[in-house]
Parts: C-alpha cells; structure tokens; sequence
C-alpha cells in the first residue's frame, strides 16, 4: 500500500518537483551495481546458447535416455 500513498501524493506536488523526482529515480537506477548488469547478460547469453533447431525429446525419449544412463552407471 505505500506504493498507491506515494502515487497519491506525487500529484500533489509541483510540476517542478515531479520532474525533480523523476531526474532522482533515474539518477538511482543509473547507479545500478556494473556486476547485476553484466549478470544479467550474461543469462541472456547462456540461455541462447542451449537453443537449438532440433524439436524437444518426447517422453519416452527422454524415459529412454534416462535408463541408458542408469545402465550404464550401474552395470558396467
């Protein structure tokens, strides 16, 4: 609810010191840590990488794979 007060109370003030408030809240999120924006590209770029042109494996692709690897884990 201090998010609704505040937008209540922003129209009460001058043209001036809106735009005072504006300049601030941009100024604040300019000063944004560099390694929270490096992060986040980083995502971005990680998530590109595991796109591929081939279709998603079926469930009993994936049932398949799964016991491949359990054999070979266990049984040899």
């Amino acid at each position: 609810m201090f998010l609704q007060e505040l937008k209540k109370q922003i129209y009460k003030l001058s043209e001036s010191d809106r735009l005072a408030l504006v300049t601030a809240i941009i100024e604040s999120l300019q000063d944004t840590p560099k390694s929270q924006l490096d992060r986040s590209s980083a995502i971005k770029r990680m998530r590109g990488l595991l796109k591929t042109d081939q279709p998603a494996p079926t469930d009993e692709e994936v049932a398949a794979m799964l016991e491949d690897r359990r054999v070979e884990k266990y049984l040899q």
